[in-house]
């Protein structure tokens, strides 16, 4: 049997492991026929490509090797709303469009962190732009390019990391927006999260704010006018018609009214969409912060903010002017000096409410070292934090200069600097921002805390105190510590959107089964880089809740996830979990990411999918004894038919750190006195017909390292004519 056949029997035995999983579970498994033949296709199996193309999902939509934008563009118009959000200026959707191939086949991850890699993405992706916009038959489509492309050079030519950044969230989101919608049923937290800025309220916020500053533009040209007529009263008072010293006095009457609306108009807009903006936006940071949709929309803030306080201003420098005018010429009953100390004031407040809103965290604080746990701060390790206004104003630009401290009312000292002048960020609408880099603490505590930041905002005769605080941060002193940490974090900002509240754990809340399987699955999703499915959290569900598994609403306590160990072991629902994660980031991330690896399977599921297999059939689960490990269970059949289960000892990462996993299992043998060592994961016969040798010449070290890299586990090639090994990955 030539090496082709061996791939074709291959293929069939592991669809017939498959079917009998969906048999068995009632869930169709979905596995890509085309992931399947390039299993099993023999030569093609040996020639895979180094490249890894992503998760691709259990989907209905998704077919083969099609690429990760037309599976977006397959997508339904509400998850579409959300892809047209992701792309703006700083990276249009006709690039995302004309260059898809291309852009996900770079590594923008790793570019991000180092700038020279960037510099030649950035170059190369300027050479495709050129390639594209010269086979492009459209006249007006090859000039758009043309403006793009100019746009991007001047954006990104002295700092491509930032281009690489932007590219590369985008990707991760388009990521989790699919995986998302391979979920039959979406959960109620990701649902509220992903809607919670509609578009029809971002395009009802830009309409009023634009009003507004049309509004205050018209009263601007009123108050020239007031101005003009009063000094041409004073200059020809005698001589002044009666009609226009009527004029005189009905037109100071309509610029007063005119501002009173305009003031209630950003009364109303401040207090129904602005505020509630903001604070959605700071609860999409803290889901965010654990895992959760990518954090968007703080630009589009900081122009609602801007163009607010921009018209306020303006209205403070018009009272201002009318002052001035009352000076000059005033008569009975004039609306203006009676009405403008308190319009005077409600612009004051507004202007005060406004700036002190607009002063926010942009970035929690974060050890470089663990990127994706933000919000725990070890004890001798620096971290990085950033905050930024959301207001624009040219009067306070390198002016404003920000301290930190941490936990005001207690006795905690940043060892390093902690006051810096807020700096112009070019790739940023010039907004104003600072970031604390290399902070470091002198004691610790195993108690919430929190990092404050303070101004002094100063412009046109206004003080302004400004205050903001990060979210409550989890001090540790030991990395051993840190999936303690990073379980508390997730708990406070799943279940509180109170920004101090540094007493929570003193009686912490209950959450639903519904909200913390898709917080574990976000955990899958950002450090492993595919989520957990349907099947996979069920599992997880019925390891932790039992029997109450299968009720969405079950109330979880924070005891039961972190606290309490699992009956009959020595660790928590939480450490063992945390420890397949890291298993999985270091050792078998490609498995995971290709959907080799199915899930959490318990023993009794083990036997039930492998009873009725042909003897070599092994698979592959986490253990359930061991914190980190995974371990393959193989089954043989005996000459009275009876069905013998075989295990090995849990793989942890220090075994894993010595020897890849695919070498292990090419090379694993039982060793049992007097029979010669074996694989006991192929099957064997008694002879090798030159008729089954494959012509192909051994494999070299270099392909051998592919499949390593790949963590593609392969038998023996050539050795097998009447019966064929199988394998299920699980």
């Amino acid at each position: 049997m030539d090496l082709r056949s061996q791939g074709g029997a291959f293929r069939m035995m592991y669809l017939q492991v498959v079917g009998g999983f969906e048999q068995y579970t009632g869930h169709r498994v979905g596995v890509s026929p085309q992931v399947v033949d390039t299993l099993f296709s023999g030569v093609s199996f040996r020639r895979l490509k180094l490249r890894n193309r992503g998760s691709w999902e259990h989907c209905s939509w998704t077919k083969g090797s099609m690429s990760q934008w037309k599976q977006i563009q397959q997508l339904e118009i509400r998850l579409l709303e959300h892809v047209d959000y992701l792309y703006d200026d700083n990276f249009p959707m006709d690039i995302r469009q004309g260059l898809s191939s291309w852009i996900e086949t770079q590594d923008w991850d790793t570019a991000a962190n180092e700038e020279s890699m960037a510099g030649v993405l950035f170059t190369n992706l300027l050479s495709q732009l050129d390639r594209v916009r010269s086979q492009e038959q459209n006249f007006l489509q090859r000039h758009n390019m043309k403006i793009i492309q100019q746009q991007l050079q001047v954006k990104y030519t002295s700092n491509p990391t930032v281009m690489a950044r932007v590219i590369s969230t985008c990707l991760r989101e388009e990521r989790r927006i699919l995986s998302s919608a391979c979920m039959q049923e979406q959960g109620p937290l990701e649902r509220s999260v992903q809607n919670s800025v509609a578009f029809e309220r971002q395009k009802n916020m830009d309409n009023r704010v634009a009003i507004i500053r049309g509004s205050v533009q018209l009263m601007d040209q009123a108050v020239k006018s007031i101005e003009d007529m009063q000094d041409d009263f004073d200059f020809r008072y005698k001589t002044l018609q009666a009609r226009e010293s009527s004029d005189a006095r009905q037109n100071p009457e309509m610029t007063k009214q005119e501002m009173d609306d305009v003031i209630k108009e950003i009364e109303d807009l401040m207090s129904s969409q602005l505020n509630p903006e903001l604070q959605d936006w700071k609860r999409r940071q803290q889901i965010a912060a654990i895992g959760g949709p990518q954090l968007t929309g703080l630009e589009q803030l900081h122009s609602w903010f801007t163009l607010t306080a921009q018209s306020l201003f303006q209205m403070k420098r018009q009272l201002d002017k009318l002052a001035d005018l009352i000076v000059k010429v005033t008569y009975e009953s004039d609306p203006i000096p009676l009405q403008k100390p308190q319009m005077e004031e409600r612009v004051k407040y507004l202007i005060y409410h406004l700036i002190k809103s607009s002063f926010v965290v942009e970035k929690q604080p974060c050890m470089p070292t663990h990127p994706q746990k933000p919000l725990i701060i070890k004890t001798g390790v620096q971290f990085t934090t950033k905050v930024r206004l959301l207001v624009k104003l040219p009067e306070v630009d390198y002016q404003l200069k920000v301290k930190t401290t941490f936990d005001k009312s207690r006795q905690f000292f940043i060892l390093t600097n902690n006051t810096k002048v807020m700096d112009i960020e070019d790739y940023s609408n010039g907004c104003l921002s600072v970031e604390f880099r290399h902070l470091g603490l002198l004691s610790v505590t195993e108690e919430l805390h929190s990092l404050s930041f303070e101004a002094c905002f100063t412009v046109q005769g206004l003080t302004i105190d400004l205050e903001t605080c990060s979210l409550p941060l989890v001090v540790i002193s030991n990395v051993s510590q840190l999936p303690g940490g990073w379980v508390s974090v997730m708990w406070y900002n799943l279940l509180t959107d109170e920004p101090r509240n540094l007493a929570f754990f003193g009686n912490p809340p209950r959450a639903t089964w519904s909200q913390l399987s898709e917080v574990l699955s976000w955990q899958f999703s950002t450090f492993a880089g595919k989520g957990l499915n349907k099947e996979q959290l069920s599992m997880l569900g019925g390891k932790l809740l039992g029997q109450h598994a299968s009720c969405s609403d079950y109330q979880v306590s924070w005891s039961k996830l972190s606290k309490e160990n699992i009956p009959g072991k020595p660790f928590s629902f939480w450490m063992w979990l945390d420890s397949i994660l890291e298993l999985i980031k270091k050792h078998l991330l490609p498995v995971w990411n290709e959907n080799y690896i199915m899930g959490f399977v318990s023993k009794e599921m083990e036997r039930t999918l492998l009873k009725d297999k042909e003897p070599g059939t092994f698979l592959l689960r986490f253990s359930e004894s061991h914190l980190g490990g995974i371990t393959f269970t193989w089954v043989e059949h005996g000459d009275n038919g009876e069905v013998k289960f075989n295990s090995v000892e849990p793989y942890t990462k220090n075994r894993l750190s010595a020897l890849p996993f695919a070498d292990i299992i090419r090379d694993y043998k039982v060793i049992s006195e007097g029979v010669v060592p074996e694989n006991p994961l192929n099957s064997n016969t008694t002879t090798t017909p030159s008729s089954c040798q494959s012509p192909e010449p051994p494999m070299t070290p270099g392909e051998f390292d592919m499949l390593n890299e790949l963590s593609i586990f392969r038998v023996r090639r050539g050795e097998i004519c009447n019966s064929q090994p199988s394998f299920i990955l699980i």
